[in-house]
């Protein structure tokens, strides 16, 4: 008897497949082979920040023996079994993966040699390295009576050593260290060419350390090293109410983040049991054990493909961003800003046009005021400087800057630190929010009156991230969202009674309910046998209250395409309740960020921008916005730019009512990429 599918995906499943379609990029042959590493370096470090909160949460249920099922059906200690084992077989292929995208590199000349491999040129010359660069680096740890288990650090990756004494017994205990592969020096060593040969080599550091371990330990024979790596628990936990600096409480849980619950060790494939059993006892591990056959964390194929010269034909056709063709012919932004709405598409058309906005604000003497949200921003932010140096020459700046955004605390802190120095208002959101809002405003005098000028977005206001994701700014003048504008920030930074949003959607007061009038608009359209259609574009959709509102729209009659990049918890076609939704994910080149909201409203199209994902954290714990596009030009445009996913028929997976994901075939159609044929929208928008 076949067992009776839930209504819903489980969210930790539904990523899995989401990272399935990650490593899927990295086994597709079409794929240039330097990209196809980079896909498994992708695959790895979004592995380890799903077991390092997702999972290390689900860890956290089992030890307070929590048995009750989430909505989807299941238990903490059932979803643990399915979790870990799909994970341990995504790991598995992905390794069998590495050693197919290795196996073609070296075709190419490109290889990851072994110490073993190289002449003897070659290893005096990685021997003079190790001695000379990595040897003062390092520093082993010994582990005895006297010397307790060190502190293991998060994600680094560390060597194990078993050793004895010469005339040692075989059955005595042996010696046991660790040491730290010091990550402050590069993963790969590049290796001297041979005579006449054009290859590139190179040795792992890992290798290289253990080539040399006897020189860490004088008297004593290493007889067995492995490598290994642990993964924590990353979580900040903060109570922000008695927190009297957020700043100062902040930085605490960082470094507490150092001492985080073990939830994942790596380990390679063949350690000595007993090195093995000692690791698994002082760090706690039961059952979360991978063993891996090649090297651990391939997070440093990113970079390894970054310091490879040449080889262009191994790499995607490089993609120059262009300059907004509405800004090209002028100095004067504002201007241009005043007469029409812009829309800008990255990373197709270039980030730098905000970077010059703000800073043509920071230099304009009429310009009274600017205030910004910063949630991830890059490590040499134009933007950060912009905004000090509007501070310093006396204008009102500020900014809302989320302190909270995972794993960019750090970095966040130090630019909230340089702002405050500057002169900026430096705000670090409402207690127990997050602001996930993208959105800038500039007021300026003009002829007597005062003009606001808007930015909205839906990615963050970052220049490196800006190349590599998808994503949709607004530049407006529109009195109605500057108005918006105006009272976002008065409710993020001071005391405001609720306000009624004219244009904006904002979470957590109104966002889901106006998402609600606006679906239920298109059920009693398709109720009253009119046309009626929604697509939704997002990261993710996992709140089942939304879920349950388009189950309700789709048994209505009404049309629905979601474009889902990543976790979906909707089970799409099922007859009664959902044959009218079609889900897609797009995974290509460039990570699909953008949230585009469209509604077919009886032929009236309405098209919104939006910052949120439909998922429970973004629509009740986080301040997020919506945004209408009021220009019927651009609002084209936006149809057409999801038009072009819906086409997509070569890198588009459509998921199915059982959970799993299948790519759209062709056919008898011609290929479409849709991320390929975007460079159109340019064309489109000077045709506008």
């Amino acid at each position: 008897m076949t067992k009776q599918l839930s209504n819903y995906v489980n969210r930790d499943l539904s990523w899995i497949e989401f990272n399935r379609r990650v490593l899927q990029e990295a086994q597709d042959p079409n794929n240039p082979l330097l990209e196809r590493a980079k896909f498994l370096a992708i695959v790895t470090s979004n592995l380890d920040e799903f077991m390092s909160v997702r999972v290390a949460g689900i860890q956290m249920q089992m030890r307070a023996g929590l048995t009750k099922t989430d909505f989807t059906g299941y238990t903490p200690p059932g979803l643990w079994k399915r979790l870990i084992k799909r994970t341990a077989h995504m790991v598995n292929e992905q390794y069998r993966s590495y050693r197919e995208v290795f196996r073609g590199l070296s075709r190419e000349g490109i290889f990851i040699r072994s110490i073993d491999e190289l002449n003897m040129t070659q290893t005096k010359a990685v021997s003079d390295y190790f001695h000379e660069i990595v040897f003062p680096v390092l520093t082993p740890m010994a582990v005895d009576q006297s010397r307790p288990f060190p502190l293991v650090h998060t994600k680094e990756l560390y060597l194990s050593v078993l050793l004895s004494e010469e005339g040692d017994p075989a059955e005595e205990e042996p010696y046991f260290a660790i040491v730290q592969v010091p990550s402050i020096l590069p993963r790969f060593v590049p290796v001297p060419g041979r005579t006449n040969s054009k290859k590139t080599e190179f040795v792992l550091l890992e290798d290289l350390i253990e080539k040399f371990i006897d020189t860490l330990f004088n008297g004593y024979i290493p007889f067995a090293v492995s490598p290994f790596r642990l993964t924590r628990d990353a979580d900040i936990n903060l109570n922000e109410e008695d927190a009297d600096d957020l700043l100062e409480e902040i930085e605490k849980e960082l470094r507490r983040r150092r001492w985080g619950i073990p939830v994942r060790l790596e380990v390679a494939k063949g350690m000595h049991p007993y090195a093995l059993e000692r690791l698994m006892e002082e760090l706690e591990i039961e059952d979360n054990l991978f063993e891996i056959e090649g090297p651990l964390d391939l997070g440093f194929l990113m970079k390894f493909v970054a310091a490879l010269p040449g080889y262009d034909s191994l790499r995607y056709e490089k993609m120059e961003p262009v300059y907004p063709r509405e800004f090209d012919d002028t100095d004067d932004m504002f201007e241009v800003i005043r007469q029409r709405d812009v829309l800008m598409y990255h990373p197709y058309e270039s980030f730098e046009a905000v970077n010059d906005f703000v800073t043509q604000a920071a230099y304009d003497p009429d310009v009274l005021a600017i205030k910004m949200t910063l949630y991830r921003v890059s490590g040499q932010s134009a933007l950060v400087q912009a905004l000090a140096k509007a501070a310093e020459s006396g204008k009102q700046v500020t900014v809302v800057v989320e302190l909270k955004a995972r794993f960019d605390e750090e970095r966040n802190i130090a630019w909230a630190r340089q702002l405050e120095k500057a002169g900026c208002h430096v705000v670090y959101g409402l207690v127990g929010l997050k602001t996930h809002a993208k959105i800038l405003l500039v007021v300026r005098r003009e002829q007597g009156t005062l003009r606001r000028y808007v930015h909205v977005g839906t990615g963050n206001y970052n220049d490196n991230t800006a190349t590599l994701y998808t994503d949709i700014g607004l530049f407006t003048s529109h009195p109605t969202i500057g108005g918006d504008a105006s009272a976002l920030f008065n409710e993020v930074t001071g005391y405001s009674s609720p306000y009624e949003w004219k244009a904006f959607g904002v979470a957590p007061t109104d966002l889901k309910e106006k998402l609600y009038r606006l679906i239920d608009r298109e059920i009693q359209n398709a109720k009253a046998g009119k046309p009626a259609k929604i697509i939704a574009k997002m990261n993710s959709l996992s709140n089942q209250d939304m879920i349950d509102k388009l189950y309700e729209a789709s048994q209505a009659g009404v049309k629905i395409v979601l474009i889902v990049r990543g976790v979906c918890c909707l089970r799409p076609g099922v007859a009664g309740r959902s044959e009218n939704i079609k889900v897609i994910s797009i995974v290509d080149r460039f990570l699909e960020h953008a949230r585009i909201m469209y509604f077919h409203n009886g032929g009236e199209e309405e098209v919104y921008l939006s910052s949120a994902d439909w998922m429970t954290r973004n629509l009740t714990r986080r301040i997020e916005l919506m945004c209408p596009v009021f220009d019927a030009t651009l609002c084209q445009i936006l149809i057409k730019m999801l038009q072009l996913n819906i086409n997509d028929n070569v890198k588009a997976r459509e998921l199915q009512p059982s959970g799993a994901y299948e790519l759209v075939a062709a056919g008898e159609d011609q290929p479409f990429r849709s991320q390929f044929e975007a460079k159109m929208i340019t064309s489109w928008k000077g045709r506008a």
